[in-house]
């Protein structure tokens, strides 16, 4: 057992998806590592933003927590990973005790650049934010809960992005989804009848009032404190990651541990 870090979720927390990760191996043998360590330790990479080699020695040596996060994280034959469906199970069940339907009716989309460090070997510039990295694409419902999460280079557009989330996760989304809450960089009729194709849904644009000043939009503020639960994990505050994938699932994996601490 390890000492306790702030990056850890609490034993009973954990419980609650232990059978998502149990499944994930099979076990021949009696386990030589709890489980509940290896989950912590990427917590802790998560939380921490240092390298797997500098894991406390507490922990399982390093080799055996990455092993595990990339089982977790392995995605074969269009099939969500572990942590995806850790974090969809969560999201509904989180929606049920807010007296919410499982599947949302609408979803709030947004993107946000991040910086590449020099190890990634996808990036691309966006030249509106000046950031040469990637982007991240979320769409939330209207508690400000992730329902689909894509990664792509900065330099694809908001609109194009969106509509490869959309796509991708259009079997989750349609038919309950009837609706698209986006802002100003959304907006154009083809984005529309895209979304209208893919899962039969409107899109709304909704301005700022005025320019140059602050103003709470209605709804659209909450897929920005959204991202701003993604500001805790100082792995996420810029893209150190080869492989994009792996940043989507640390992406994944933030929500998660957000979700967890709120059993």
């Amino acid at each position: 057992m390890h000492f306790p870090y702030g990056s850890d979720v609490t034993p009973d927390q954990f419980e609650l998806i232990r059978s998502f990760l149990e499944s994930a191996t099979k076990q021949t043998r009696p386990r030589k590592y709890e489980l509940y360590d290896l989950f912590c330790a990427s917590l802790y990479i998560l939380r921490e933003g240092c390298r797997w080699r500098n894991l406390p020695h507490d922990f399982p040596d390093w080799q055996i927590c990455y092993y595990y996060f990339s089982v977790w994280t392995k995605k074969t034959d269009n099939e969500p990973t572990v942590l995806d469906r850790i974090l969809r199970e969560l999201v509904m069940s989180e929606r049920i005790i807010k007296g919410r339907k499982p599947n949302p009716s609408m979803i709030i989309v947004d993107s946000k650049s991040v910086k590449n460090t020099s190890l990634p070997a996808e990036r691309g510039y966006d030249g509106a934010k000046k950031v040469k990295g990637i982007k991240i694409h979320i769409g939330v419902d209207i508690n400000g809960l992730p329902i689909t999460i894509h990664l792509t280079t900065a330099n694809v557009t908001d609109r194009s992005g969106a509509l490869e989330m959309i796509e991708i996760n259009s079997d989750s989304l349609a038919p309950n989804c009837v609706k698209v809450l986006c802002d100003g960089g959304y907006q154009g009729e083809s984005f529309a009848k895209a979304v209208d194709i893919l899962i039969n849904a409107e899109v709304e644009v909704v301005k700022r009032p005025e320019m140059h000043k602050f103003v709470v939009v209605p709804k659209r503020w909450v897929v920005e404190r959204s991202f701003g639960w993604l500001e805790s994990a100082h792995r996420l505050w810029k893209n150190t990651e080869r492989n994009m994938h792996t940043t989507l699932q640390m992406v994944t994996l933030s929500f998660i541990s957000m979700l967890l601490r709120r059993y």
